[in-house]
């Protein structure tokens, strides 16, 4: 099984750039304190960490 990560959005998108708010969309949040778990790719790696001031990210097997 491949490895996933459980993401949580933990502060507001108020004030951040289009870039930051189409990440974040992109990894599947909508509101504060959503959470969704997503596979470990580049690709979100890289969007996880474009905001990762604004998450919480716990690694799940």
């Amino acid at each position: 099984m491949a490895k996933q990560f459980r993401v949580k959005l933990k502060r507001s998108l108020i004030g951040c750039t289009q870039a930051q708010k189409d990440a974040v969309r992109c990894l599947g949040l909508k509101k504060r304190e959503s959470e969704v778990v997503v596979a470990d790719h580049p690709a979100t790696r890289g969007q996880i960490m474009k905001v990762q001031h604004l998450l919480e990210v716990k690694v799940e097997n």
